[in-house]
């Protein structure tokens, strides 16, 4: 049994975010899967790959933060600009796209705010990753 491919096209969650945003995969591998550009652990490039959330509501960002303590704290959300700085974990090592691990939509992005990115459509369910 394997876990969809991942490609342009996708939806993401944040579990700080107030709405879900579109994944962008750039055509760079060359590789199509579903018509649309397959995605590798590294297309993790905030506002290229990853689109926005809407509004942020973690504490952990300085904007929410601020905003805030302004209110006398009263959680005020801010708008989101995802701070994705490393990788996709763990991807998919059985099949590599421009020599990196393959996303699969068991894959989760980590943002320096504290949010937990996960894929709730890949964009495709037809290929499937051992």
């Amino acid at each position: 049994m394997g876990c969809p491919q991942v490609c342009s096209g996708a939806t993401l969650q944040c579990s700080f975010g107030a709405a879900p945003a579109m994944f962008n995969v750039l055509p760079v591998n060359r590789t199509l899967v579903g018509g649309m550009p397959a995605a590798n652990i590294m297309d993790y490039i905030p506002l290229v790959n990853v689109t926005t959330f809407g509004m942020c509501s973690s504490l952990a960002n300085p904007t929410v933060t601020a905003a805030t303590a302004a209110a006398l704290g009263v959680l005020t959300p801010m708008p989101c600009i995802p701070a994705t700085a490393s990788p996709w974990i763990p991807g998919a090592p059985t099949v590599l796209l421009g020599n990196m691990p393959a996303l699969d939509a068991n894959s989760t992005l980590m943002c320096t705010w504290a949010g937990v990115i996960k894929i709730t459509y890949p964009g495709q369910v037809q290929m499937l990753i051992p």
